[in-house]
């Protein structure tokens, strides 16, 4: 799908004789790669994977799933998600409001090292605040766990999605302006 979408606006910016579009050739040697390289690595993981022996269950488990009781307010699920978000937020804050400058104040940004070491503690950060509270959520007998693993670090995109609209929002812009 991305590649579609690449390939659909280069064959715009071709059209438009942009010397941003990417040549064919370039073009064919990644359909290449994807089809010579790609394609029968999947299928040799295929027939190795289908050779192998069935997973074999070491204890039996129940077909019934287990009751989960009601959660106190501090481990609730939902809370925990929005809650989750926070920290690893406050993390990158400062590098998020640089990066927001010179993207809308037309400035030059040039700190790319400091970025991601950033960008590394945010990741450090969201892994270690989902598996904490991962742990509380099996304290508290919980366990459908997964989704709560899954949206937990990904409530800090929220945060990002909502700080950059802020900051959007106190640019006073009254619209989007189109050059060419």
């Amino acid at each position: 799908l991305a590649f579609f979408i690449f390939l659909f606006f280069n064959v715009i910016l071709f059209f438009l004789h942009s010397t941003a579009s990417v040549p064919v050739v370039t073009i064919a040697v990644l359909a290449l790669l994807w089809c010579g390289v790609s394609m029968p690595l999947v299928f040799l993981g295929a027939y190795f994977g289908y050779k192998k022996d069935a997973i074999e269950f070491p204890t039996v488990t129940s077909t019934v799933a287990r009751a989960i009781p009601p959660p106190r307010p501090v481990f609730n699920p939902t809370h925990g998600i929005f809650v989750a978000g926070i920290m690893p937020f406050a993390a990158a804050y400062v590098e998020l409001f640089f990066i927001m400058s010179s993207l809308w104040m037309d400035q030059y940004y040039y700190v790319f090292g400091f970025t991601l070491i950033v960008y590394l503690i945010l990741i450090l950060t969201c892994a270690e605040v989902t598996v904490l509270l991962v742990y509380y959520q099996l304290c508290a007998e919980n366990h459908r766990w997964w989704w709560f693993a899954f949206f937990a670090p990904g409530s800090t995109a929220l945060y990002i999605f909502l700080f950059s609209a802020f900051y959007f929002r106190s640019l006073n812009a009254s619209g989007m302006l189109i050059t060419y």
